[in-house]
């Protein structure tokens, strides 16, 4: 990906962040299309792992910028089968805590890890996630609609970490990036403790 493309993917991909719908089942929209693009924007905990997947990925560059969101996104949509279909997995709710905060921490160790490790990293923080996409799902909603509409929320949100790490990189601020990492594990480790 060249660097001229830092700026229209952070312009385009950041019209997504407007939606105030909650992520929640029983309020907002019904319609399941709505409530899955609404859904990783509705919790910080979705937002900030899915936008911290992105300026990993960029920071670590090269098949990392594709590859690791890729591989997110797939294990993500499993994880929303698994929550869609009841069955439970355990410490969901702890994985989801953990990998803010470990994602916080790879961003601001700028963790250039080898690409296999960084996609399994990634595809097990996924599932959790993905579980509580899927089983917060609304009775009624389309599965396939409601899919489709967390996948595209977070492909956005990965977008936008994705422009503002290259961004970032271009202008020679990669410490910039670096402290973005200071807020997100810090709220990650919040989490762990809350729950």
């Amino acid at each position: 990906m060249k660097n001229y493309f830092a700026r229209p993917i952070l312009a385009v991909s950041c019209f997504f962040l407007p939606f105030t719908a909650q992520a929640h089942v029983g309020t907002g929209p019904t319609n399941g299309f709505v409530v899955g693009l609404a859904h990783p924007i509705g919790g910080p905990d979705h937002l900030l792992a899915m936008v911290a997947i992105g300026i990993w990925a960029a920071q670590m560059g090269q098949r990392s910028i594709w590859a690791v969101p890729l591989a997110f996104v797939s294990d993500m949509a499993l994880g929303g089968m698994l929550g869609v279909s009841g069955i439970p997995i355990p410490f969901g709710e702890s994985g989801i805590a953990v990998s803010v905060l470990a994602l916080g921490i790879l961003i601001i160790a700028a963790a250039k890890l080898p690409l296999a490790a960084s996609v399994v990293i990634v595809g097990l923080f996924a599932v959790f996630h993905g579980y509580a996409h899927g089983a917060e799902m609304p009775l009624g909603a389309s599965g396939t609609a409601y899919g489709l509409g967390f996948i595209l929320s977070t492909v956005s949100l990965y977008l936008c970490g994705i422009g503002f790490g290259i961004l970032m990189q271009r202008i020679s601020m990669p410490w910039v990036v670096r402290a973005a990492g200071a807020p997100i594990a810090l709220f990650g480790g919040y989490l762990c403790l809350a729950g």
